[in-house]
């Protein structure tokens, strides 16, 4: 079976992107930091939109959705799930809640891990959560014509414990050694569990879950503001491709983690960006501004088509009737111009329309 080192990792050489990637993130985490100490309460919003985004957005790599109505209703807890889709959604719910509120008490042991497994299954109703895998499974690729090829055959049920085991004990003595960044181990580790596969369902939610988790309890909390899911799901053909070409050679030891770590920094550091432009707006027009200055701030800067729920996303601290009087105002002045009906209504800047 494989064995797992991850301070060999300090040894290592790396290519000068990988290392700029990691200066900017350390960069931007300093940043968001004091942000965070001066202006915790106008953040408020920026939490609950990413925790519908980050589950909507996992789940959805899965094949696993419902509308985003229901996503709300559901995330309020005005209704109850209606399939075993919503039960799953749900269940992702719950232990990214338990991830946000109480990292610093979640241990990275197999224990642990089994646990969180339980709960993102438990609304499902299946058997095998919280238990290691008991068949073997395989990561396939469906073809254009088709057809299903092997891609990659994780590590056998009966060595998947003690996989596991070696997994954290490594992460463990990594980061109690310090002998590399928690940037570069955090996707070493991911890229790891993904190639053991542990268990019978769930494997890429919970590497998700986990990458969220690690990134927490090293001090970086932007997925907390800004959903690190989105990213992925936006971006999961570059991911899969990432995957497929580190995970080469995994079984023989010879793998180079080096593509996933460079695709999971630049995610990282996207997600500090669009933070630092989501707050950066609301410093600009100043905690005095009205909901009118702030949409019309984020209208002047916005290219293509936006609709109301943008609006909310990227102007935390108003009200949605206050958004809607905004984007009224804004449109009888001709600023914007309003396309569509119902739910499918969204807005252009009007100077972007050729007449």
């Amino acid at each position: 079976m494989r064995s797992f080192d991850y301070c060999a990792l300090a040894n290592r050489s790396w290519p000068s992107d990988i290392l700029n990637l990691v200066a900017k993130i350390h960069e931007c985490k300093g940043r968001q930091d004091m942000f965070v100490r001066q202006k915790p309460v106008e953040l408020d919003r920026l939490v609950e939109i990413a925790k519908i985004q980050s589950t909507e957005a996992s789940n959805k790599i899965e094949g696993i959705v419902t509308t985003s109505t229901r996503m709300k209703q559901l995330f309020a807890e005005k209704t109850t799930p209606r399939n075993r889709d919503e039960d799953e959604i749900i269940g992702y719910r719950d232990v990214l809640n338990t991830i946000h509120e109480s990292s610093e008490y979640i241990p990275i042991r197999p224990s642990y891990i089994l646990q969180l497994h339980r709960d993102l299954l438990r609304r499902g109703g299946a058997s095998f959560g919280g238990t290691f895998k008991n068949v073997q499974n395989y990561i396939n690729e469906i073809k254009p014509d088709g057809t299903t090829v092997t891609r990659f055959t994780p590590v056998a049920p009966y060595e998947t414990p003690q996989a596991i085991e070696s997994l954290c004990e490594a992460y463990s003595q990594a980061i109690a050694k310090e002998c590399v960044d928690a940037l570069i181990l955090i996707p070493c580790f991911i890229c790891d569990f993904l190639c053991i596969h542990p268990f019978n369902d769930g494997n890429g939610r919970m590497s998700r879950l986990l990458t969220l988790l690690l990134l927490y309890k090293n001090g970086y909390q932007v997925g907390k503001y800004i959903s690190i899911e989105k990213q992925i799901e936006q971006t999961k053909d570059r991911y899969y491709d990432v995957l497929e070409v580190s995970d080469a050679g995994w079984h023989e030891e010879i793998n180079d983690p080096t593509p996933f770590i460079r695709y999971m920094l630049t995610v990282i550091l996207a997600c500090y960006t669009e933070f630092e432009d989501r707050v950066g707006m609301m410093a600009q027009t100043g905690a005095a501004s009205s909901a009118y200055d702030l949409v019309k701030h984020y209208v002047e800067e916005k290219v293509g088509k936006f609709t109301s729920a943008d609006v909310l996303a990227h102007c935390p601290g108003i009200g949605r009737s206050s958004a809607l009087s905004a984007l009224k105002r804004l449109t009888e002045e001709g600023i914007i111009l309003r396309k569509g009906t119902g739910r499918g209504t969204f807005y252009v800047r009007s100077d972007s329309v050729n007449e």
